[in-house]
Order: C-alpha cells, then structure tokens, then sequence
C-alpha cells in the first residue's frame, strides 16, 4: 500500500490522501500520524471505495505519513457504523471516529505514569486553597491537573502541596490487565419466567448472529439477572460485551451489582473517569483483555476486539440522545453496532418506547416478557390525588392525603420518596413590589434558586449569581419571592412536617459522580435515610426494599411543553419512579398528585393499564404520521449576532425544497430562543417513513452559503424541540 486515503480528527476537513513510506505498513484501520501544513494530526487509514474524496491529487504532490501508532486498528464492522453514524445523523466522518479514539494517551506506547495523592502530613503553611484542596482530594489519586480540577484550585496549589510533601508520587501502571469476571461465581436461583428469558438471550449469543431482542419486563422483575446470564455466556466464550445505561449516577449501583454475581467488576467507560483510567480501559478494551464493559452511550464506538453481545439498559430513556456534536440515539446505533457485529442486542425496558414496540410488531425485533415481579414482591398499589378536590394547605405542595401515608410509613420505620423533576427551591424567582422576573443574561430561561448554596442558576448555560438583597429593577429589600416548588422547597416542607426524619435531596447538584452515588446506595442501605427528596435521577435502577411509599408531588409537570411524546415521556416516567415502591416482602403504594385524574394517561398509571395506553397513544402517532410512522428532522440555526442567524434562517425557509413527501415548518424563533448566548431559529422537517430526508438535507443545505458566525445544526430524529 503506497497511497492511504485517511480520515483526520478535524471535522472541517474532508479525507485527504497521503504517502506510505517505504518500510512503513498500513491497512484499512491503522492509526497514524499526519502533516497537515506545519501540524501534525491523528488520523485513520480509510478504503477509497468507502470514503470518496473531494481532494485526490497526483503522487507526486502526496505528502508522507509521519508514523504508525501501535495499536490494534479500527476493525471494519466499526469502520461501517461510523460511516452510517455519520451518513444517518449527517455528521462528519471525523467527528464520529474521534468518539472511537476517545483516549488519546491510549495511543501513545508509556507504560507508566505518575499520579499523586496525599501523605496525611499537613504543610507547616496552610492557606485557604490548600486546605481546600487537601479536604477536597481526600483520598483521591490523580494527576497534578486532575487534582486541581477537583480541588478547584491552580496546578500551581498542587505543585506547592507536592514540594512540601503534603502530596507524594506514585508511579501507576497503567496498562496492567483487569481481572477476568467468572461466569461460575455466583449464578443465580432464576424464577421459571427468568429462565425461560435468559435461555433465549444465552442460546442468541451462542448463535454468533445479528438479533435484536426487546427484553420487557416490569419493575422488579430482575432484567439485569437475566441478561447477565447472556453476558456470562459471552465470558465463557472469551467474548467482549457492553453494557450501556443511561446515567452515570446508575454507574456505581451497577458496579456493585456485577460484582455480587462475578466476582470482580467491570470495565467502566464514562466522563467521571481520570485519563490514566480512560486509557487503561481503551487498550483493554481494543486489545480484547476487558471482557465486559459497562458505560454511557459514548462506550458504544470504542473499538471493541471481539464483541459478542450489547445490552441496553432502560433503553427508553430520552438521555440516550445525544443533544451535543453528533446527535445520535444510542439506542438504535446500539442496534445498527449489533448489525454491523453480527451479534445480540437486548434492548431492557419496563416501559419500552413506541418506536421499540413497533419494531416488534412489525417482526423486525425479537422479545421477551418478564410479566411478574421476582420473589413474593408485587407491583404496588397506585392512586391519584386530585389536587383540585383535595389540595395542600396553603403554602404547601403535598397533599393531605400524601401527608398522613408520609407519616404512617415512617411509623413503620419504612422509607420514603418523594418525586419531583425540578432542581433547586424554586423555578422562578420574582419581585412582590415590581415584578422583575429573574432571567438568565445568556438565555430565555428564568433563574431557578437554589437555597442551599444561595445561588440563582440557569440549568442551560450554567451562569450563576448571588441571590440579591434588594430587586435590581425597584430597590426594595425583602420583597423577591419563590415562586413554585423544586425538590428543596419540598425538603423543606418534609423537615417541618417530619422534623425527626432524615432528609436527602437527590439530584444532579448533589450526585454528580458514581461515588456520589454510590455513598447515597450505602445510606440507603444502612436506613441513614428515612425521605428522599429527588428528581429523575432516582426514577430507575435503584432496588431499595425497605423503599415502600412513593408520592409524584407534580405528575402534570411533564404533559408542558407541546411534545410529540410527552405523554408516553410522563408514563415511563411515573411508573419507573412507581417502581421503586415495594420491591421487597413489604407492600408498595405510589400516590400521584395530579389536577387532571381523568387525563389518559393518568388512567393508565392508576389501572396499570399499559397496553391501552400504548395502543391509544400509537395510533394518535400514526394519525399524525409521527415517529415511528413517520419521521422530523430540526434545523437549528445560532448566532451571537441575531441578524445574521436570522437572515440565515430565512434564507434556509426561502430554499426549501417542494417534495409531496414532507412538509417543512418555519423558520420560527426556538422555544428557548437564546442559549448560552446565541440566537436560535428553528425549522421542522416532516417527511414519510419512506421518504430519504439525509439526502433531500443535504442537497438543500449544500446550496445555501451562510456565514462562518452563524451555526447550522441538523437534528435527525430529534427528541428535544427547544
């Protein structure tokens, strides 16, 4: 091979063709270093016929590759996923294999590296930062840049701590191999149901064959038993599998978890890892040593040596859509890796979503139902509370009703939790006197407070300010107030009700981090905790079974919005945090607070009548031509100069093209018109199944010039209209 077609790490840049040198080897896969004028980028040798280039030139104007990394190269099932990625989502080629090279000191041949952590000896001078960072570090090992992001101090603090002992250096190896799972170790005592479900999933590994399985069962009904007894058979086949779940917080829980049943734990892939882990994970994960992977949906394009199955984990969950760079959903790239792989993929769900129940219907996808809870746990008993007849007393956001059961369950020495998807004390912060409204200075968003680290804060762009004194638009004092509830306000009402109760408000503020999470699980355990307080993030995963009484303090919070599916989003969600209820011996009970009862799918909560719900609720969709029936695109245009993104949108709307298979819509200012201090319009594309809207956009797109100021963004299949 003398000429190599090769993708470079630079999205603006399409694939351009070098020189082998003599006595340098590549094939389709390698990873190598290229000049690119006076720079020298990463890159990945290419098939010609896969990768058109716009760029060819003569031999004789090539230049030189600089050198051959050594590492495994990419194999060619990713190769073909990055190029559908890539076509499907209409990313660049580029910025979908630098997901596949998420580690870039796992390229480079070092076999040690020098990391850092403390020696318990204080320094003769400590001053505010240092012992910031000392209390902060703990027992924290890491880099010196590391540390200092953690401890929020300079690199300099830290270089300080070093010198004066207070740190001391530990040369890690980081390349040495994790520990083999042992698919003997703990096998599990499955109920009939579950191993009927598992005797499908291990034959299906066994098979080495692309299937698609929804795995579906209820809460409680043990999934992740039952899949881990397909991920045992890869183990015992010497084959890799991955394990993808929708937050990182679920990370540690299932760390645990997979120890209890194999002996050690698995390879762990998120954003909370230190680059020394990251490293060691990518070369075990593409030399083949790392057997079973577990991580958020940026796992699913690492170069796996030898993978033999992909299971999904609450596969309904919106947060497997990537909202930033390529906007992928993990979910069904998950399915085109399998497809690609020629192997298993289980999609695990007590509530799948439509699009995943219509492929079933359709035969596309295999399933699998788990009808029952495992053991003598049973579903809990579910009501709803009509804040209209029976609301909270003034000042107040629980219910009478809610109240009472709050109390008996403490008596019972049970444990509670309340559910709430809003951060902070309140959504929005205003003057009594003026009514000033506190808005965030970089997007159309209110300031939400949050009392306990008093700080106004916008969830969007994350600016954050001091809650004042006095209002800023009339200078009275004392006259701001909090205006609806947030998980705190609810924490609050929770300690003067219950005063003896042990309080914890769960969310994304105070878990942040698989140990966050995993000292949450430990006082769960313990009954360190009586009420949590929480948002989503405790909707799903978690198995407390002293956890008997749930209350949904705001059960219509989700139906806002205008979302095509707001009301299946509201269902998964509410029977998830319902499912958290009861999954011991004792009863469960879930109360959900509601000024609709009679809305459908508050029906449907309540009789626990899902397929009726699911059945009305597919049929809307394809009256509407909706997805899965039908299929959106968005177009996001931004710009800090609010003219131009503007002009650009219109110029966009003006070259539609005119097609009886879609329809486009806009182009309109976006629901949150300002983000983080851009300007955004938006246009909907809606076409047919079958219509090809990647090609249609990219004909439509490619004759419009805009400015290098202004951001176009495409959305294939989106989730979020904002």
């Amino acid at each position: 091979m003398s000429r190599a077609r090769v993708i470079l790490l630079n999205a603006a840049l399409g694939p351009l063709d070098y020189r082998v040198p003599h006595g340098m080897s590549v094939e389709p896969g390698s990873i190598v270093v290229a000049p690119l004028g006076p720079r020298q980028l990463l890159g990945v040798v290419w098939e010609s016929e896969h990768m058109p280039s716009d760029a060819e030139v003569g031999d004789n104007r090539l230049r030189n590759l600089v050198s051959v990394l050594p590492v495994p190269p990419l194999a060619a099932p990713l190769r073909r996923l990055v190029e559908w990625t890539a076509d499907y989502y209409l990313a660049s080629p580029a910025s979908v294999v630098r997901m596949a090279l998420a580690s870039t000191s796992a390229l480079e041949g070092a076999k040690t590296i020098v990391e850092y952590r403390a020696t318990g000896t204080l320094p003769d001078r400590l001053t505010p930062q240092r012992q910031q960072a000392l209390e902060r570090i703990g027992t924290t090992q890491g880099l010196i840049r590391e540390l200092a992001a953690i401890a929020e101090v300079s690199d300099a603090v830290i270089r300080g701590l070093v010198k004066v002992g207070a740190l001391e250096a530990v040369e890690v190896d980081i390349d040495s191999p994790f520990p083999r799972p042992d698919p003997a170790f703990a096998a599990p005592a499955l109920s009939a149901d579950q191993r009927a479900a598992s005797g499908v999933l291990v034959a299906d590994v066994a098979a080495k064959a692309f299937k698609p399985t929804l795995l579906d069962g209820v809460t409680g009904s043990g999934k992740t038993e039952v899949y881990f007894e397909a991920v045992a058979e890869a183990i015992r086949e010497n084959r890799q599998s991955l394990v993808l779940l929708p937050e990182i917080a679920l990370t540690e829980p299932f760390l645990k978890r997979f120890a209890a049943r194999f002996g050690v734990q698995p390879v762990a892939w998120h954003s909370g890892l230190r680059s020394s882990q990251r490293r060691r994970a990518w070369r075990a994960i593409a030399s083949g040593q790392a057997l079973v992977t577990v991580g958020a949906r940026s796992a699913l394009f690492l170069p796996y040596a030898n993978l033999g199955l992909i299971v999904v984990d609450e596969a309904h969950e919106t947060s497997f859509k990537q909202e930033e760079g390529v906007h992928y959903h993990a979910r069904d790239v998950a399915v085109m890796r399998g497809k690609f792989e020629q192997i298993p993929v289980v999609l695990a769900s007590a509530t799948p979503a439509i699009e995943t129940r219509q492929q079933v219907a359709s035969g596309r996808y295999a399933e699998v139902k788990l009808p029952g809870r495992w053991g003598a746990a049973e579903m809990p008993s579910i009501q709803a509370l009509d804040l209209i007849a029976d609301p909270p007393e003034r000042g107040r956001w629980i219910a009478p009703k809610l109240v009472t059961a709050i109390g008996e369950t403490l008596a019972r020495r049970e444990q509670v939790l309340l559910f709430l998807n809003r951060r902070g004390y309140a959504p929005l912060t205003l003057c009594r006197t003026c009514g000033h409204r506190f808005q965030c200075p970089n997007c159309t968003a209110w300031m939400v407070e949050h009392r306990l680290v008093r700080r106004l804060a916008c969830h969007h762009c994350g600016h954050t300010e001091p809650v004042p004194r006095v209002c800023p638009e009339c200078q009275n004092e004392d006259t701001l107030a909090a205006v609806g509830p947030g998980v705190e306000r609810i924490a609050d009402e929770v300690a003067a009700m219950f005063p003896d109760a042990k309080t914890a408000v769960v969310t994304s503020d105070t878990m942040w981090s698989p140990a966050k999470a995993a000292e949450f699980v430990a006082r769960m355990e313990a009954h360190d905790i009586d009420i949590v307080v929480g948002t989503q993030l405790v909707t799903k995963g978690y198995h407390f079974p002293n956890l008997t009484l749930v209350g949904v303090i705001d059960a219509d919070l989700g139906l806002d919005g205008g979302d095509l599916r707001a009301s299946e989003r509201t269902f998964q969600q509410i029977m998830q945090v319902a499912g958290r209820a009861g999954r011991g011996a004792k009863p469960g009970h879930v109360f959900i607070q509601t000024h609709s009862p009679d809305a459908r799918v508050m029906r449907a909560l309540v009789s626990g009548d899902a397929e009726a719900f699911y059945t009305a609720e597919t049929e809307h969709r394809r009256e509407a031509g909706a997805p899965p029936f039908g299929r959106f695109a968005g177009i996001v245009i931004s710009s800090e100069d609010q003219g131009a993104a503007l002009e650009t949108a219109r110029a966009i709307g003006r070259s539609a093209p005119v097609h009886e298979a879609m329809e486009v819509y806009g182009p309109a200012p976006a629901p949150l018109a300002m983000l983080r201090g851009r300007h955004r319009y938006r246009l909907l594309v809606h076409a047919r199944r079958a219509f090809d809207v990647q090609d249609m956009l990219r004909a439509w797109l490619g004759g419009v010039d805009w400015p290098s100021k202004v951001r176009v963004v495409v959305d294939v299949d989106p989730y979020s209209f904002v």
